[in-house]
């Protein structure tokens, strides 16, 4: 079946087979070229919206890394308070003795007594930082708190200094007692 008004103007003699013909080619180049540009166009659109899925989940990845180490942080940091908490030498009033070591630039200060200076000194104790004061620890549970975040052990010399063999004043021992 044709288009009426074409069939009206060819039985009126007004058009040839030739034009109606030409004319039905260029109206179904149209239509495809319609198709094309519109497939071409939802094309464009997939893409854009796959790259925005792309892009969404990628930022999510980061988001749950980000999440996760904070979360591992977290848990490392209350397993470092519990481990200080649990193993930290209790002090009473016989400590009276300031001992001042260094922390961030600044010196600070805590309270012992003679013998925890001494194992202080010889590195049988660490100090250990919990919630803004400190604490003094065992050499095996400050070993355990460097391991998992070095930032928290304030004091805790696990390497000996090396002897220099031309020291003039090596046979002098230097007093323990001495106080800065």
């Amino acid at each position: 079946m044709g288009n009426p008004f074409q069939d009206q103007l060819l039985k009126a003699g007004i058009v040839s087979k030739k034009q109606v013909h030409k004319a039905k080619q260029e109206k179904n180049q149209q239509r495809k070229q319609q198709r094309s540009n519109k497939e071409k166009l939802v094309d464009k659109n997939k893409l854009k919206l796959q790259q925005a899925a792309d892009e969404k989940t990628r930022r999510d990845r980061e988001l749950n890394k980000k999440k996760e180490e904070q979360a591992r942080q977290k848990a490392i940091s209350a397993e470092i308070n519990q481990l200080i908490t649990d193993n930290c030498i209790a002090r009473d009033e016989s400590c009276d003795i300031v001992y001042n070591f260094e922390h961030n630039k600044k010196v600070k200060r805590i309270f012992v007594n003679a013998e925890m200076k001494q194992q202080i000194v010889q590195g049988k104790l660490g100090i250990a930082r919990i919630e803004g004061r400190y604490e003094l620890v065992t050499k095996a549970v400050a070993e355990k708190i460097q391991r998992r975040n070095a930032k928290r052990v304030v004091i805790y010399d696990a390497v000996e200094e090396a002897v220099d063999e031309n020291d003039p004043y090596s046979d002098y021992e230097i007093p323990d007692d001495l106080t800065w």
